[in-house]
């Protein structure tokens, strides 16, 4: 299967990828937005240029951000790598929908739970929901695979 823009996986996928990378990036926006209203900065020259090296600190929320950012990367980068990959296999469209559709609302959770520190388990199932539809491409991935080793 040539992967194109007429495809409808395809399409479904990067329309999925790029809500994912959007969310990314809103999220290092916001960190950086946290990090100016608390005043930490992680670099000294960052806190020397906004008034005092004392600045050059820690702080929870920014941290929680951080965290949050950090967590989208370790799952959704693996995701767009597991997609790619999927999409040549030419899933059924409404299956291949589902997975990146879930994937998608359980990282927007994930982070929701994050950001407003939501009462567990709700980020923890967020997470596991999320790796749900990975595991099932990678699973798939391997299946179409194995004949080949």
């Amino acid at each position: 299967m040539i992967l194109n823009l007429t495809s409808e996986v395809f399409c479904s996928f990067v329309f999925y990828a790029v809500l994912l990378l959007i969310k990314m990036f809103a999220l290092a926006v916001l960190t950086g937005q946290v990090r100016l209203r608390k005043k930490a900065f992680a670099n000294p020259e960052d806190a020397l240029r906004h008034g005092d090296l004392k600045l050059c600190r820690t702080d929870p929320d920014v941290e929680r951000c951080r965290r949050a950012h950090r967590n989208d990367m370790e799952c959704i980068y693996p995701f767009l790598f597991l997609g790619v990959l999927y999409c040549f296999l030419d899933p059924s469209p409404s299956i291949a929908r589902i997975h990146f559709r879930i994937f998608f609302l359980a990282r927007l959770l994930h982070t929701v739970a994050y950001l407003f520190a939501l009462k567990a388990p709700t980020r923890s199932l967020a997470y596991t929901l999320g790796q749900i539809p990975c595991f099932s491409m990678a699973l798939k991935i391997l299946i179409n695979v194995a004949s080949y080793w």
